[in-house]
């Protein structure tokens, strides 16, 4: 089969029914949530069963915590890769990709006899092939099939990273209790397969010749050429650097709220029903940041995350209360959900379309790499001090760096629209 056919075969036209907001394009968000929520398991599982491994494998907090940061990183490279295979294959085949490294990853890492075995299954299978497919591929196909509502339509797709986060680390931290961590894992290994491969097909069809930038009353002014008045490589980079910074914030609760639970006697069972309730939070953020962002622009969105999460970042200093605990974990996910979303929706409003694709990757690689970032980081800074009030701190500083950064791109903006 030549190449040319191959390419037809796996990302067939659209048909006339499969236009921009379309009953075929809803439908399409449907399967994408679903497959972004299933896939997202790679993403969680790490920080799940961070304890048990520490304790089987006999290791120090950060060391623990580096299959959590493999995973990220492989994530985040793997989404730009991914994205490339998208844009040349469609959106299908890099998910089936994933399904099936999900599954495999997942079924190696259950019986890996030691620490290296279980890196190289999360990040080369899980991060890198695996979970990346579930996340900017869709992201950046979704974008594709709306234009008045892709800030809700990318806020309900990229929920499913959310909902993953509210369904699978209680029933795995169940099954944990139950069955052992290594028969979780071969058991989700075998669920990924059986679920993400047929999912995959409903996405055969191309999107429609891509939308223009949003322009929606209230929106950011699109401006392609110089984006927010910068250079585009500046532009992206200051958004990489924001993308670092906020997933640095934000890794600190998400990762470590379970081991952080543990260490204060609570148990791990109620770090897991914590990091349930944050995320799933996080979907009701998302989706009313999505809504906000329709009418007031990625930046303007960005900015209100931004300070939000910072004051629930500062809220987890004063309790270690079972009680507070849950709520300020709550009101963390309330306040944070929207923020990575709104670096997808800056890039449609203020780059080229035809580059929408690479960058959108690019700067959801920089997020990724912020939360394996912050993941380590906060796990060493654990080893150093023993405690995790200075990991909260380390956290909320990153946040202040990244508040500053969309301080000054508004400014830009501000600055081009009285000129």
């Amino acid at each position: 089969m030549s190449s040319s056919r191959a390419v037809t075969f796996f990302a067939a036209p659209p048909a006339p029914s499969h236009a921009v907001e379309s009953r075929y394009a809803w439908l399409r968000l449907a399967v994408s949530l679903l497959l972004m929520t299933v896939g997202g398991v790679g993403m969680y599982s790490a920080g799940v069963v961070l304890p048990a491994i520490q304790s089987e494998f006999g290791l120090a907090r950060g060391t623990a915590s580096l299959p959590y940061t493999l995973t990220m990183i492989g994530f985040g490279v793997g989404g730009v890769l991914m994205g490339r295979l998208a844009d040349r294959f469609g959106v299908m085949v890099p998910v089936a990709i994933g399904g099936a490294a999900l599954g495999a990853g997942f079924i190696l890492a259950g019986l890996a006899p030691g620490l290296w075995t279980f890196c190289l299954a999360q990040g080369l299978l899980m991060g890198l092939l695996g979970t990346s497919a579930t996340f900017a591929p869709l992201v950046s196909d979704t974008s594709q099939w709306f234009d008045r509502r892709r800030g809700t339509a990318l806020a309900i797709c990229m929920s499913g990273n959310y909902v993953a986060g509210a369904i699978w680390p209680p029933v795995m931290q169940h099954f944990i209790d139950a069955s052992g961590w290594r028969q979780t894992y071969v058991g989700i290994g075998v669920f990924c397969l059986a679920t993400i491969l047929p999912l995959a097909w409903f996405l055969r069809p191309r999107p429609p010749a891509a939308a223009a930038p949003s322009a929606a009353a209230g929106s950011d002014a699109p401006s392609t050429s110089r984006p927010m008045g910068l250079s585009p490589a500046v532009a992206q980079g200051l958004l990489c650097v924001a993308g670092v910074a906020c997933c640095v914030a934000m890794a600190m609760p998400q990762v470590h709220i379970v081991a952080y639970c543990t260490d204060l006697g609570f148990g791990a069972a109620r770090g897991a029903e914590m990091l349930a309730i944050m995320l799933g939070m996080g979907v009701v953020s998302r989706l009313v940041s999505g809504w906000i962002s329709d009418r007031i622009g990625g930046l303007r969105t960005l900015l209100l995350g931004s300070v939000l999460q910072g004051i629930a970042l500062l809220s987890f200093l004063p309790f270690n209360g079972l009680v507070p605990l849950y709520l300020v974990s709550a009101m963390f996910g309330l306040f944070q959900g929207g923020i990575v979303p709104s670096y997808a929706l800056i890039v449609r409003q203020h780059f080229s379309p035809a580059e929408a694709g690479a960058r959108v990757g690019t700067v959801l690689m920089a997020t990724l790499f912020g939360m394996a970032l912050g993941g380590w980081m906060s796990g060493a800074v654990f080893d150093l001090t023993g405690s995790y009030r200075a990991a909260f701190l380390n956290g909320i500083a990153w946040n202040a760096l990244n508040l500053s950064i969309v301080l000054f791109l508004l400014h830009r903006v501000h600055r081009m629209a009285r000129a």
